[in-house]
């Protein structure tokens, strides 16, 4: 990135420098002799990294990760909140079946105990990581391993027994 007296330069964003302006092109069109002569220094952008872990670098280039124990809890709260809003729009057919005794599709009621045992297990895997680095890449889908990939963003998906199948005419406007 475009330094200016320690001040980042967004690239296609005008700029003034000691009382002259400069347009937005100018950093893209100007050689790097006319930039370091106003005080115009290029660095390397930081280094990213996921800010739902880590608050970032030490100057050392080591990732500090957030506290693991709260990022243990706000896990478990989010993957129990994706399970409800998956299991939420057919809650109205539990409800139903124990008003009026009109019965749930077995499929659905299989489905929905699917999805209550992924959010059980998904909740295990996490309570199971020991460091902010293991829930990181339990979450984020990575396999330190090298392995198959966690199943942390798996979610069983309901198909419904009585659709009809997708025709390959129909799905294609023919």
């Amino acid at each position: 990135m475009f330094l200016l007296h320690g001040k980042p330069l967004g690239l296609d964003r005008p700029f003034e420098a000691d009382g002259t302006l400069y347009p937005a092109n100018w950093l893209r069109l100007s050689s790097p002799e006319a930039r370091e002569a106003i005080g115009i220094t290029w660095v390397p952008d930081p280094p990213i990294y996921d800010q739902r872990f880590y608050w970032g670098y030490t100057t050392s280039g080591t990732l500090i990760p957030k506290d693991h124990a709260g990022l243990v809890k706000e896990w478990n709260g989010a993957t129990a909140q994706t399970a409800n809003s998956l299991l939420t729009p057919t809650d109205w057919m539990v409800i139903r079946e124990a008003d009026n005794g009109t019965v749930m599709p077995s499929g659905l009621k299989t489905w929905r105990q699917d999805i209550r045992y992924a959010c059980e297990n998904k909740v295990t895997m996490i309570d199971l990581t020991t460091t902010t680095e293991e829930l990181a890449n339990y979450v984020t889908y990575v396999s330190p391993s090298g392995g198959a990939p966690s199943d942390y963003n798996y979610w069983p998906q309901y198909v419904d027994p009585n659709a009809a199948p997708a025709d390959d005419a129909q799905a294609s406007g023919v």
